[in-house]
């Protein structure tokens, strides 16, 4: 090969006259350390040799790239949170979030659509679902996993790149399937405003569990927010 490459003659796996490609071919490593790499070689070494601390079968590295992305987007929002710094989270070599997710963009999709299935508020009769929410927002004792998820669109709200994502993710999980579950007129106007009122109470019980109110004040709370919830979404 000529000089102006930065590596040694390489060769293809199972011997052979050598080539003057890298693709499918085994380096030399001793030697890379010595050498400095093109970005194509740096990024085919990589995924051919991951270095991830432990060792993990393909479902588990992918679940805890999620796992690392879902706390890194909650904390820090789209713009503030780096592939480099998901992989590291993870234990991971960052070569390997872009073999399992691609971009940031798509792992963003990937989080929110791994994110709490609300379908099960969408069933029974319309007539209790007030009653049922707001059971559900003031009892559920399983919400952090719900809080990070607002806190991940909350953090992400502001950012061009994410915009388009939420809005997708929004309608696909909640609102499409709420409105349909509704039916009638104005189906998605009430679905858009019990949804809306369902995530601000969500997020004051994040902010105070209690929402400073004595048993009786708290009881009084969930009447009056079964009566709002049901007078939404009804027709």
């Amino acid at each position: 090969m000529n000089g102006a490459r930065n590596f040694r003659m390489i060769y293809p796996r199972g011997g052979g006259a050598p080539k003057s490609t890298v693709d499918d071919f085994y380096i030399d490593r001793a030697y890379i350390c010595q050498q400095p790499m093109t970005t194509r070689e740096r990024t085919a070494e990589m995924a051919e040799n991951p270095a991830p601390v432990r060792a993990r079968n393909a479902a588990a590295t992918r679940q805890a790239i999620l796992d690392a992305a879902k706390n890194r987007f909650a904390r820090e929002g789209y713009d503030g949170a780096s592939l480099r710094e998901i992989a590291a989270d993870a234990r991971v070599d960052a070569a390997l979030v872009s073999r399992y997710f691609g971009s940031k963009e798509e792992l963003f999709v990937e989080v929110l659509n791994c994110g709490p299935d609300a379908t099960e508020l969408f069933q029974g009769e319309l007539s209790q679902f007030g009653e049922r929410v707001a059971d559900r927002l003031l009892d559920d004792p399983d919400r952090h996993d719900g809080l990070d998820h607002l806190l991940i669109m909350l953090r992400s709200a502001s950012s061009p790149a994410a915009a388009e994502p939420l809005r997708r993710s929004m309608r696909a999980w909640f609102h499409d399937p709420f409105a349909a579950y509704l039916g009638g007129p104005e189906a998605d106007v009430r679905a858009r405003l019990a949804g809306d009122l369902i995530m601000g109470v969500a997020i004051s019980r994040a902010i105070t569990d209690d929402h400073d109110l004595d048993a009786e004040g708290q009881a009084s709370l969930r009447r009056r927010l079964a009566k709002v919830i049901q007078a939404a979404v009804e027709p």
